[in-house]
């Protein structure tokens, strides 16, 4: 478990590093805020599309080797970006990223929930460790790199994917242990899939994008408009994706022993007033609450890809790659959408409205119906 959480902090690095190299890119580029947001847009949405795709090839056929692929596709494209001579070509660079975040997911979500064995939620807790942890690590990365470097020293953000994908290459024939034999030969699960449920999961996840990729897009823009450093926005920014990565590691084990959904429930509830106080108050006050809201609406990421498999049981990463490609497609959108909000009107209200999303989630959770509880296949026995 330990390198398949390593591969999704790898590749969710590349990912959390572009906010911090928005406000940057902004003044290399001349650009507004619906030109920068858009460029979370253009991750998102490669990554969004084709990551289903990725889903539907590894739960037909297998796909070990996606993980590493992945991984290091999405830090060369990050690196890119911060190289490239014209915005067109940023784009273009941050969307190459986005591949590489789509291949990865699946096919890691899976194995993941076959290491993991009865608990689930636990163990898609620590896979998603990994991924919160990275997406902290990711804005201290770049902007260490940037004030180091000047913004070509992004390119360095290629290195750590490198590693890591020749780490998962290593480990193929090892991880390949753990992967019950009906599934590497395409075989699925007899139990049937309940399309409402997930119907309402995915409404769910997409709504709680809007604060999530809201606050992950304009955290560093709003505090630099209030007249601090790119420096405290980005460590804000941190702050609130690292009290993720601790929301996750409660989450799992909460959810293993109460369910998936009375702790969906109170995390979108304390998120309303949390995400208020960040943008109304401020100040010390306000780095708290952004704290807090980051454990709440990031901790329950991996509660949500459970939830996606457990009713889509014959289709494990089909249902992981919607349940992460969605979030991470209609939070670009959503990120684009604050940005011409912002445009229009003001910062200050296009991050109010990111209450939006919590708000709905909660109502569409009381609607969720209870899953039908039963394990996946068991994995093979791990080689010693």
């Amino acid at each position: 478990m330990a390198a398949i959480s390593s591969g999704h902090l790898a590749t969710d690095l590349s990912q959390g590093a572009l906010p911090a190299l928005l406000p940057y890119l902004k003044t290399e580029f001349d650009l507004s805020y619906t030109m920068a947001a858009a460029l979370v847009l253009a991750s998102t949405v490669a990554s969004s599309i084709i990551q289903p795709l990725f889903g539907f090839w590894s739960d037909a056929r297998g796909a070990l080797w996606l993980l590493p692929a992945g991984v290091v596709l999405a830090g060369v494209g990050m690196g890119l970006a911060t190289v490239a001579p014209s915005y067109p070509l940023v784009a273009l660079a941050v969307m190459l990223s986005g591949v590489g975040v789509a291949a990865f997911h699946p096919e890691g979500s899976k194995l993941a929930s076959f290491v993991s064995g009865a608990k689930r939620a636990s163990g898609m807790a620590f896979f998603s460790i990994g991924g919160n942890l990275g997406f902290a690590l990711g804005p201290l990365a770049a902007s260490g790199l940037i004030l180091a470097f000047g913004l070509r020293g992004g390119l360095l953000l290629v290195v750590p994917g490198a590693l890591v994908a020749a780490a998962l290459v290593a480990l193929m024939p090892y991880l390949a242990g753990f992967v019950p034999p009906s599934h590497a030969a395409g075989r699925r699960s007899g139990r049937p899939s309940q399309s409402k449920g997930m119907a309402l999961l995915l409404a769910v996840v997409g709504f709680r994008s809007l604060a999530h990729m809201g606050l992950f897009a304009f955290v560093p823009l709003w505090e630099v408009h209030k007249g601090a450093s790119e420096t405290h926005g980005t460590l804000l920014l941190s702050l609130f994706l690292l009290s993720g990565a601790v929301g996750t590691i409660f989450g799992g084990p909460l959810a293993d022993r109460f369910g998936v959904k009375p702790v969906l429930l109170w995390s979108f509830t304390a998120s309303i007033p949390l995400i208020l106080v960040y943008v109304l108050v401020g100040g010390v006050a306000g780095a708290i609450t952004l704290a807090f809201a980051g454990a709440v609406v990031i901790g329950t990421y991996g509660l949500t890809i459970v939830m996606g498999q457990e009713y889509m049981p014959g289709r494990v990463a089909m249902a992981s790659g919607l349940s992460i490609g969605l979030a991470i497609g209609l939070g670009g959108v959503a990120a684009t959408t604050l940005g011409a909000v912002a445009d229009a009107v003001d910062l200050r209200t296009a991050l109010l409205l990111t209450v939006v999303g919590p708000a709905l989630c909660l109502v569409l959770t009381f609607l969720l119906p209870p899953v039908r509880r039963g394990r996946l296949p068991e994995p093979a026995a791990a080689p010693v």
